[in-house]
């Protein structure tokens, strides 16, 4: 097979003024998919039966129930003649290698800041990607109508992280708006309460440029995103760079290793409106969506086979943590799932791998496990969740953050953490950080809460979400992003609590529970199935502690006044699938079936975890 030439062509390029293709970024919940919503529902190109309920873009049942996006989104509507493409991105830091590759199609951005917040760890991430890729960007100040907006600090601020980020003096005179993607306005008045989005539309037209093609050129196309769909098979989505794609079209495809692979375009689509059309030709400029490429990866380049000119890759950001997935093997395994052998499970991850340009796998040497890199716990908890409802059944280790070794030096990575906390909480902020290994590099206020910035280990941040709103009961606000690879901060302390663990299967008891639960905290209730080794409470001390949960009374026939009681047991604590990732300890697992998350010991037996202990010593 021929190996594909590393060279560009010089063909002069031009820009198209009847397109622009515009990627909306910003920290998350700052108003992405609202601003979306919005620019949908004013351009008059749909019915109102089309443009139902809020977050339309959120159509991921996960993204619905979590309120974020995931996933990267294409649509395409008109204003005055022009074709907007709209690629809505992902807002939170572990989601990051959507966007990085989103914006490989676009040639600006909105950057969306929220009036009271302001800046927030991802804005800097993806707009420090935005620069690298040299985009034009447009800033748009929402959410001006909040109570506590201060539009006009944010604006100074977001000056400020142009600056920091390197903008030129052309960068730096930046266009911007204010407006309320709730309410439908966008306004050059900061005082402006009612309108439409015209302001921002005009802008968009105005400052932000059509793609630079080469339409004389031969081919390239550099595929971005993966689609699949159950009757043609894979879909590739990229941006037409230069010459035309036709349909029936032959091509060839180079690949990571360098090849050309010949190919042949069986079907071409282009955006329009909220999904894709068919279409018999697409030129530089346009982002398709083609099938008949059945191998086709994220990074491959479509070439003209007379003359293949392949582009760079997608390059992302390297995983900072990884995690050990293998089958599930309790004793109630099978019971719910449909996906239950090693092989099952090897195949939905490399399926994964397809379109998840952040993620690794690797197998685990001398086992049927596989470690699974990630961008952070959400990251890899959100392919658990999605793996789960599809029917599967896995164990899943702790996180573990990856350690680098660079010219002899252990390096791990570094996090910036933003903390707001009303001030009276701010102590126990302070501790739970500072016992992480974590150090205080900015405090500020903001109204009646304090903004607290830390440097801190990645190792340190799991787990230290739920301690903090405990600590702050609920009111605290985190965010963090990935800052640096820094110097091994050394050994850090684990859970201060350890464990009830059950000595025998069976249903827990009402009267069994009631004895455990004065010295302990627990997380299953009456009628439960437990099985030896099984995670059910957790202790009020140190260390573990093995139970019998399905305990019953002793039946005799004597009856005394006084002797039985009401049995009034505590809720138990039902952990959600990132809170159970982050509990458990070295040598525990999460069980992950489509109907229950449970909490188990590695070795069930508590003869074998006692022979290891034994050995460690």
């Amino acid at each position: 097979m021929p190996v594909a030439p590393d060279v560009q062509t010089n063909a002069p390029t031009s820009r198209r003024s009847d397109i622009r293709n515009v990627a909306i970024i910003a920290h998350v919940d700052h108003g992405k998919t609202t601003l979306v919503d919005c620019l949908l529902r004013q351009s008059g190109q749909f019915r109102d039966s089309q443009l139902s309920g809020e977050r339309i873009l959120d159509s991921n049942d996960l993204e619905r129930e979590r309120g974020i996006t995931i996933l990267a989104k294409n649509i395409a509507m008109e204003w005055k003649g022009v074709k907007i493409n709209i690629m809505d991105t992902p807002g939170h830091a572990d989601f990051g290698g959507e966007v990085e590759r989103v914006l490989r199609m676009a040639d600006g951005v909105l950057l969306l800041v929220d009036a009271a917040e302001g800046p927030m760890p991802q804005t800097r991430f993806v707009l420090a990607k935005a620069f690298e890729a040299g985009l034009k960007p447009v800033v748009v100040v929402n959410k001006i109508d909040s109570p506590d907006a201060r539009p006009a600090a944010v604006l100074d601020e977001v000056l400020e992280l142009f600056l920091e980020l390197g903008a030129d003096d052309d960068l730096a005179d930046f266009p911007f708006v204010y407006a309320s993607a709730r309410d439908g306005y966008a306004s050059h008045d900061v005082a402006a309460r009612e309108g439409t989005m015209e302001p921002l539309l005009e802008l968009i037209l105005e400052r932000i440029p059509g793609p630079a093609v080469v339409e004389s050129g031969p081919l390239q196309m550099l595929v971005t995103t993966l689609d699949w769909s159950d009757y043609v098979g894979r879909i590739a989505i990229g941006r037409v760079e230069s010459g035309r794609l036709s349909k029936a079209m032959s091509v060839v495809r180079s690949t990571a290793a360098g090849k050309l692979e010949p190919a042949k375009i069986v079907g071409l689509q282009l955006f329009d409106k909220l999904g894709r059309v068919d279409a018999e030709e697409a030129t530089a400029g346009d982002i398709a969506a083609i099938h008949g490429l059945d191998k086709v990866e994220i990074g491959d380049t479509i070439c003209d086979p007379a003359n293949p000119l392949p582009l760079p890759r997608v390059t992302v950001d390297e995983p900072t943590l990884s995690m050990v997935f293998g089958v599930n093997s309790s004793p109630l395994a099978g019971r719910s799932g449909t996906f239950l052998t090693t092989r099952h499970l090897r195949d939905r991850l490399n399926k994964e791998l397809e379109k998840n340009v952040a993620l690794t796998v690797e197998p685990v040497e001398g086992s049927d496990q596989f470690r699974v890199s990630g961008r952070g716990l959400l990251h890899l908890s959100v392919l658990i969740e999605t793996m789960r409802r599809e029917g599967y059944e896995i164990s899943v280790g702790k996180p573990r953050v990856i350690i680098r070794r660079e010219e002899g030096q252990v390096l791990e990575p570094f996090e910036t953490l933003v903390v707001e906390v009303p001030h009276e909480a701010l102590g126990p902020v302070m501790e739970l950080a500072g016992g992480r290994r974590g150090q205080l590099v900015h405090m500020g206020n903001r109204g009646d809460f304090a903004n607290v910035v830390f440097s801190i280990p990645a190792r340190g941040l799991i787990g230290l979400r739920t301690r903090v709103l405990n600590a702050t009961k609920g009111e605290a606000i985190m965010h963090h992003r990935f800052e640096a690879w820094q110097p091994y901060e050394g050994e850090m302390a684990g859970r201060a609590n350890g464990v009830l663990i059950s000595m025998v299967p069976g249903k827990a008891v009402a009267f069994g529970l009631d004895g455990l639960q004065e010295r302990a905290d627990l997380f299953i209730g009456p009628g439960d199935e437990v099985y030896e080794g099984m995670v059910v409470g957790e202790n009020a001390r140190s260390g573990d502690m093995v139970v019998n949960p399905t305990k019953e009374k002793k039946l005799t026939n004597m009856r005394a006044s006084g002797s039985d009681k009401n049995i009034l047991l505590k809720p138990p604590r039902k952990m959600s699938l990132e809170e159970a990732l982050e509990y458990i300890e070295d040598d525990e697992l999460v069980e992950v079936t489509p109907d229950a998350i449970r909490l188990r010991k590695m070795l069930l037996s508590e003869h074998e975890r006692r022979k290891q202990a034994r050995a460690k010593a």
